[in-house]
């Protein structure tokens, strides 16, 4: 059901960017805003999730601690009032480990309220760190029954990106050490 590549990669990895590429403050691929929302159980409960995995990379944390809906944003043009047009993108690279299966929202900022938006499955890796590709064609993106579906075209999500959200329904240990979209480069705002 999902588009992806695998790739599994050792414990030396390399830098998600080169030094002088990324942010100057902390960000994995000049995404710097990787929160803890607070709605669910998680650890850390609110806030930045970033830490440092070296002098120059850094790697966002996460774990999800209950049979509940957890939640964890990414805002695409590091501050909430931005949005990013996706129109054009395939796609997008994401370096992670998870303990388990979850799902990342594409939330448009003209819907950005509320659970009933469209969804890919991210899949459990066992914990090992991978790269894997996650298609925008439309046939890869659902909805999820209990959250609703949304009353906007994948399309229009597309068009005024504003952020991926990861959610989850089971506790998780969830690290991700790179998020490249095809055709957009973040700006950096910090």
């Amino acid at each position: 059901m999902i588009a992806c590549a695998l790739f599994l990669l050792g414990s030396t990895a390399t830098a998600n960017a080169s030094h002088g590429r990324e942010c100057d403050t902390p960000s994995i691929d000049r995404l710097q805003q990787w929160l803890a929302s607070g709605e669910g159980a998680t650890e850390p409960a609110t806030g930045s999730i970033l830490v440092p995995r070296n002098r120059h990379d850094y790697s966002a944390k996460i774990k999800f601690l209950a049979h509940d809906w957890h939640v964890m944003v990414v805002w695409l043009g590091n501050r909430f009032e931005a949005q990013a047009d996706l129109t054009e993108s395939r796609g997008f690279w994401m370096t992670y480990r998870a303990t388990a299966d979850l799902h990342v929202q594409l939330r448009p900022a003209s819907h950005w309220s509320g659970g009933d938006k469209w969804v890919t499955r991210i899949p459990s890796t066992g914990g090992r760190l991978v790269k894997r590709f996650f298609s925008f064609a439309e046939r890869y993106w659902t909805t999820l029954p209990e959250l609703g579906k949304p009353a906007y075209p994948l399309a229009e999500a597309l068009d005024d990106a504003r952020g991926l959200v990861f959610v989850g329904k089971t506790p998780n240990d969830l690290e991700f050490q790179g998020l490249r979209i095809d055709g957009y480069r973040p700006p950096c705002v910090y």
